[in-house]
């Protein structure tokens, strides 16, 4: 089961800012499908045909049926044929179909039209399909009255069926053999495609096996341009076209992706010194990963120590204020920086000087004023801003981060910034995005859809794109879209040296597919690629919502699926009961076990009566129990109301929250770049007097140490540990550099009242933002904000020296992991956590608080050196008596003790 129907962050394109932000971090539940309707003048494709054999008919009667469409070979252009009908004057061929029934191995394909009418395509005339498919193609039927009922065709299916086998093993792109480029693209259903190079056209011939079309170069063909010239039936169109198009292999591009460029990977021109011998930092385990989510241009654009503002090669300027934030991460436990989406995007202008920016003195401004929001908004279709959840090339890196986006400079600044990450001892992790696609149909962003028009587009039943991702959704499921995944993901480890993935939206992939995925990158060898494939780590999105929810399609990548498969999936629980609320509320005020609830109460009606507000911090207290564990689904502990339960009996929302089978399969955070930052929940959550800047940032280091002291990795958003706000801003996707900067300097702020945030995404919550925002009090001084900073990196420093804090399986966790003082009894605000020879307390109250262990009584514990002799000096005064085995922690404190 998933949790009720709520609304994504994620928001649809706008007219011409094409893609938004990936609100999915914080979307834990299903929504209703969302599809986008066919343009004029296309046809719904109500018809299916799945493979060589079937076709099924959603509407259609039980009889005899046909399968039209006009020979290829006639020359026929279709140019104005109205939708439902072959082209004027074309020779009009049948498929004869007649009445039949799914067998179980297409039921078990396509469980989603079992419901519907099937058809079998005569023997007889199969031998026409793969000339069918290249022309325009109509279902088409005469009812029982008479009537002649026609709907397009949609076609994964049968393209799967006759040339899956072959083209799944196709080299496609760029492939150089000595110097020499075979150019490669899959297209079976054109009718031509030629290659546009360096002005000319080169003609490409068929694999009528394959359906790839390819042509040899010759040695003089790097680094030229190129497009392929593709004549195809577009149903977005209503006709046949002839598309000009880059190619989805592409490993280069020109500037604002208008041209494909012939390069090699592999020329040493391309390798920056010392890649071939890059020495990488010691690889972690998932289970042990700490991780830094951090967007590329945030990191430094704002930097004034930065060479190389908004660049990749940012990451080289060892001595930047932002690099050495970084550095200081790593050696505290920091494992991995994860970056925003960074292949090549559809939204931002590449060349600087075609991006806008706004025309304002922003920070003349009052801190509360609406006038920053519309300065932005007006430059943010086409200023340098973008979280990159837009993608038009899967395997390019994003121009407009590259010091000249023409060529391939990008390639080698890429390969420059993963260096400057693991020479500061962090490995570089990347997000991707294969769920959708920026735009598709005859959209000049469209990329796929313009070449196999219909294929790589996830459809729904009436044949238009799904779009319950945000925008045009992609069909993983179908061999080729698939295989692009696994493709590219390779690419990336083996080209770029990457050492992890995250997938965006991953509950929309076949769990197939990101185990095709594991698989291939477990096949990379040191002596054969240059990376060690097996160290590579794998997470990602595992929310259950939209066309493919509950395994309708596919057995899906979703939380409950990926258990066991050493592929992480964001987990959810904790996360909310931290908070406190949801991402969607419609007050954001809303408490939870680190902003206040019953402990620190503020004056929501939302929050409900003490009482009620009591119960719910106890069972927030069980959601964050199983969080520790791992969200382990097995482990069984008591629970705040007595009862001996185990994780997947402990209610989230209608659906368990423990769903892991091992440590390792849950990844813990308590902020992404999704919503509210930590401390922009925690503004407007904590009531408003609360009494201190120092008291608003220990209720951050607390809220970040529940994930932090988890079993299984965990992720912070790049920030955090300053304090990081975006000025109340819930979905900064396109808010520009003035909301999303990081402020390394703390005598810059930490970004908190910069104006009320963007209209679009905030505007119902500028009532509760205006007097945050105005409030001085809100905006944290140096003192605070490098307190909070120490304070995390002394918790990582723990997580990084404790070997208890990694336990390898479900068992050790049962066995040396405990609560021991949770029941009806269980203090509220405060949660005790027993881990071999430690005990953590976190006491999430205002108020000291005393826990007593009597089985420990008589134990020699005191407060983990590294607390006890840290920067935190309020935390350093926790303290424990051996005579009764009472542990005293400050207000406001997670306190780490341990076994003398």
């Amino acid at each position: 089961m998933s949790s009720p129907p709520r609304r994504p962050a994620r928001r649809p394109a706008a007219a011409l800012a094409l893609v938004v932000g990936a609100a999915a971090l914080l979307v834990s539940s299903p929504q209703q499908p969302a599809h986008a309707a066919p343009p004029p003048g296309q046809e719904q494709a109500l018809a299916q045909w799945i493979d060589r054999d079937t076709v099924v008919w959603k509407g259609a009667e039980r009889g005899a049926a046909q399968l039209e469409f006009d020979a290829p070979d006639t020359g026929a252009a279709a140019t104005g044929a109205a939708p439902g009908a072959p082209a004027p004057g074309a020779a009009v061929k049948r498929l004869r179909l007649t009445p039949g029934a799914l067998t179980p191995a297409e039921r078990a394909a396509f469980p989603h039209l079992t419901g519907y009418p099937a058809f079998t395509v005569d023997p007889r005339d199969r031998a026409l399909a793969r000339t069918a498919l290249r022309g325009h193609l109509v279902a088409a039927q005469r009812t029982a009255d008479g009537r002649r009922t026609t709907t397009g065709v949609q076609i994964p299916g049968v393209l799967d069926d006759l040339y899956g086998a072959r083209a799944r093993h196709a080299a496609l792109g760029p492939v150089f053999d000595h110097g020499r480029p075979t150019l490669s693209v899959w297209a079976p259903t054109a009718r031509t495609v030629a290659l546009e190079l360096g002005g000319r056209t080169v003609p490409m011939r068929r694999d009528d096996r394959s359906g790839v079309w390819r042509v040899q170069g010759q040695r003089d063909w790097a680094g030229k341009p190129y497009r392929y010239l593709v004549t195809v039936w577009a149903p977005a169109a209503g006709r046949t076209v002839t598309n000009k198009v880059t190619d989805p292999y592409s490993t280069a591009l020109t500037a604002d992706s208008a041209r494909s460029l012939v390069v090699d990977l592999d020329d040493p021109r391309l390798a920056p010194e010392g890649w071939a011998a890059l020495r990488k930092p010691a690889a972690v385990p998932l289970r042990r990963a700490r991780i830094q989510e951090l967007h590329l241009r945030d990191f430094s654009v704002e930097d004034r120590t930065s060479r190389h503002p908004g660049q990749y090669l940012a990451f080289t300027d060892s001595r930047s204020d932002g690099m050495r934030q970084l550095k200081s991460l790593a050696a505290a436990g920091t494992s991995y920086v994860h970056l925003l989406p960074v292949f090549d995007g559809a939204t931002v202008p590449e060349n600087r000087a075609d991006q806008d920016r706004p025309r304002c003195d922003l920070a003349s401004y009052a801190p509360d004023s609406e006038s920053q929001q519309e300065c932005v908004t007006g430059a943010a279709a086409r200023d340098a801003y973008n979280w990159g959840y837009d993608p038009l090339h899967y395997t390019v890196p994003e121009g407009s981060y590259a010091s000249d986006p023409e060529g391939t400079a990008r390639t080698v600044e890429f390969r420059r910034m993963v260096q400057g990450l693991n020479g500061a001892g962090l490995r570089t992790v990347m997000d991707v995005v294969y769920n959708h696609t920026a735009a598709s149909g005859q959209d000049p962003h469209s990329v796929l859809d313009r070449i196999v028009p219909g294929y790589y587009q996830r459809l729904l039943d009436d044949g238009s794109v799904a779009t319950s991702t945000c925008c045009s959704g992609t069909a993983p499921e179908h061999t080729m879209m698939g295989k692009l995944v696994v493709d590219s993901v390779v690419t990336w480890a083996k080209e770029y040296k990457v050492d992890g993935f995250r997938f965006d939206l991953m509950g929309h992939h076949p769990k197939a597919n990101i185990l095709a995925v594991r698989k291939a990158l477990d096949a990379l060898t040191p002596r054969k690629d240059g990376v060690d494939g097996k160290k590579i780590i794998l997470y990602g999105e595992g929310w259950n919502f939209g066309e493919a929810a509950d395994d309708a399609r596919f057995v899906q990548a979703t939380q409950r699926n990926m258990a066991g498969t050493g592929i992480a999936t964001f987990s959810d629980r904790a996360r909310d009961a931290v908070r406190g609320g949801g991402p969607f509320d419609a007050d954001p005020r809303l408490q939870g076990f680190a902003s206040g609830l019953y402990t620190d109460p503020n004056s929501a009606a939302g929050n409900g009566t003490p009482a009620e507000q009591r119960a719910r911090l106890l069972h927030d207290q069980d959601l964050i129990k199983v969080g520790l564990t791992g969200n382990l689904a097995d482990y069984a502990f008591t629970d705040t109301a007595g009862r001996r339960v185990t994780g997947s009996q402990v209610d989230y929302n209608g659906a368990p929250a423990g769903y892991a089978a091992a440590p390792g399969d849950a990844l813990a955070y308590v902020d992404a770049h999704d919503n509210e930052t930590l401390y922009d929940a925690l503004a407007y959550k904590l009531p408003q007097g609360t009494s201190s800047a120092a008291d608003r940032a220990r209720m951050q280091v607390l809220a970040l140490a529940t994930a932090t002291l988890s079993q299984g990795p965990a992720l912070s958003q790049a920030g955090s540990d300053l304090l990081r706000s975006k000025s109340l801003d819930r979905n900064s996707f396109n808010s520009g550099d003035w909301f999303n900067a990081l402020h390394w300097n703390c005598a810059d702020g930490n970004g908190f009242g910069r104006g009320l945030p963007p209209a679009a995404d905030n505007k119902d919550k500028w009532p509760y933002a205006r007097p945050l925002l105005a409030d001085p009090a809100l905006r944290p001084g140096c003192a605070a904000i490098q307190d909070a900073s120490a304070a995390y990196r002394d918790l990582l420093r723990i997580h990084a020296t404790e070997p208890a804090f990694a336990l390898p399986t479900a068992a050790a966790v049962q066995s040396q992991l405990s609560f021991p003082l949770s029941g009806k009894d269980e203090t509220p605000g405060v949660l005790t956590m027993r881990l071999a020879d430690l005990v953590i307390v976190f006491n999430a109250t205002p108020h000291r608080q005393d826990q007593t262990l009597g089985d420990l009584a008589g134990r020699p514990y005191a407060l983990h050196p590294v607390q006890a002799r840290g920067a935190d000096r309020t935390t350093a005064t926790a303290s424990y008596t051996a005579a009764s085995g009472t542990f005293t922690v400050p207000a406001r404190t997670v306190a780490v003790f341990r076994k003398g």
